[in-house]
């Protein structure tokens, strides 16, 4: 598949800004961000958004009473999951993979990253450069069509999903909603008027409530408590970026944002600020097979278990969701193993117990840098992809010594939330 990442961006771009960095341990704030967040600046959630908000850390959304959206997506790690965590009442997670809310029953991918997600644009394809891009989950499968937007489109996934919330219709979500008072003054305030299910499963009107559900969790993920733009980086950017940011930022940082744009990192994790953003986004919001080997751990605790071996990403959605006719074969066949680039934001936010990439095949953030280093060179990881054919060639020998991995990895951990107060943007504003 052709690829010219270093000459694209999705969403009309407002300009170029200079990275920046943090120092280690900035991982400061409680799990309970949201409401330490509440307390520590001066902004109110609109109704939408605070009806999402109350429903995003609601564990009855669940077949068993056990899992939220938060569950999966946890404000300590920067709206993402965990590495390992054994829990016999509430979900785990094993080398990375998600468990739901039945017992033992696991997802076949690390949770992608809520946070900052509402900036994503719709899933697209451009005939011009062949290149996929926008939509949410790994594989853009939640592309905006249905909600409006592709946050709203995958805050609905997970509810009947068995291997998420597990819950059997659309109505068990709405039912909750009906049945409590607190739950129908927010959805008042939100849309007008109370929730009342049709008695009619999978009517229209009960359907465009659900997409109301998700709608309200999408207007919630695009509150300032959720993209915070708080880190240190952030406050360097502000602080007078590309000079000496008032001293924020120390040497080493200086040489780690150096190395990420000299071997071209920022190629797929943009320096570009998006529209409607007040900073990069570390993302150019397309999709790239890196050439990731399987996660060995998780398969072999598994018994096989989800994700296979060998998971075909983009490609994969593309043939089950039936759109695979709309694009040339040659092209169709260049997706194999394509996944979403994600932000690099709150990357190392409670990287003490922390998966990384789509498979949670690497723990640690010097792995994964190490990878992109080294991918063709150290037999670790030769031959160890899995989909060769349409392996990316802008990484895998970047001839980095080992001091420079880890000034790269300080780099980094710049990007967590949590170093200054979070900042309100226009677009926030106007939710």
């Amino acid at each position: 598949m052709i690829t010219n990442k270093h000459f694209r961006s999705v969403l009309i771009v407002m300009g170029i800004a200079f990275l920046a960095s943090c120092q280690k341990g900035m991982d400061q704030l409680p799990q309970d961000l949201d409401q330490a967040t509440l307390r520590s600046v001066n902004f109110s959630l609109s109704p939408k958004a605070a009806l999402g908000r109350k429903i995003y850390f609601d564990k009855r959304f669940s077949s068993t009473g056990m899992q939220s959206c938060s569950s999966c997506h946890l404000p300590d790690q920067g709206f993402v999951g965990k590495g390992t965590v054994n829990s016999v009442t509430t979900p785990g997670f094993l080398f990375g993979i998600g468990e739901g809310a039945v017992k033992g029953r696991f997802g076949g991918r690390k949770p992608p990253m809520a946070a900052y997600a509402t900036f994503t644009p719709p899933f697209n394809y451009d005939p011009f450069l062949l290149e996929f891009g926008g939509g949410l989950f790994w594989d853009g499968r939640a592309t905006g069509n249905v909600t409006g937007s592709p946050a709203g489109d995958q805050a609905i996934g997970p509810f009947l999903a068995p291997p998420e919330h597990n819950l059997s219709a659309q109505e068990d979500v709405l039912h909750i909603i009906e049945s409590d008072p607190a739950y129908q003054a927010l959805w008042k305030a939100a849309w007008g008027a109370e929730l009342v299910v049709n008695p009619t499963p999978g009517s229209a009107a009960n359907t465009q409530n659900y997409y109301n559900v998700g709608r309200s969790i999408a207007a919630y993920e695009a509150s300032p408590e959720v993209n915070q733009f708080s880190s240190k980086f952030d406050a360097w950017l502000r602080a007078g970026a590309p000079g000496n940011g008032g001293g924020i930022l120390n040497g080493r940082e200086m040489a780690g944002m150096t190395l990420f744009r000299s071997v071209k990192c920022d190629g797929c994790h943009s320096m570009v600020t998006p529209l409607g953003a007040p900073a990069p986004l570390f993302t150019d919001f397309l999709f790239d097979n890196i050439g990731l080997p399987s996660n060995m751990d998780f398969i072999n605790a598994t018994g096989g278990n989800a994700p296979a071996r060998a998971d075909a990403g983009l490609y994969a959605r593309l043939i089950s969701d039936g759109s695979a006719s709309s694009y040339p074969i040659q092209v169709l066949a260049g997706t194999e193993g394509l996944f979403r680039t994600p932000s690099l934001r709150n990357i190392a936010k409670g990287e003490s117990n922390k998966r990384y990439m789509h498979n949670g095949v690497f723990k640690t953030l010097q792995e994964v840098v190490h990878f992109y280093n080294t991918r063709d060179v150290d037999p670790q990881f030769v031959g160890m992809n899995e989909f060769p054919l349409t392996m990316s060639n802008k990484l895998g020998n970047l001839k980095l010594t080992a001091d420079q991995e880890l000034l790269i990895v300080e780099f980094l951990r710049t990007l967590s939330d949590g170093y200054s107060k979070p900042v309100v943007t226009a677009q926030q504003r106007a939710l």
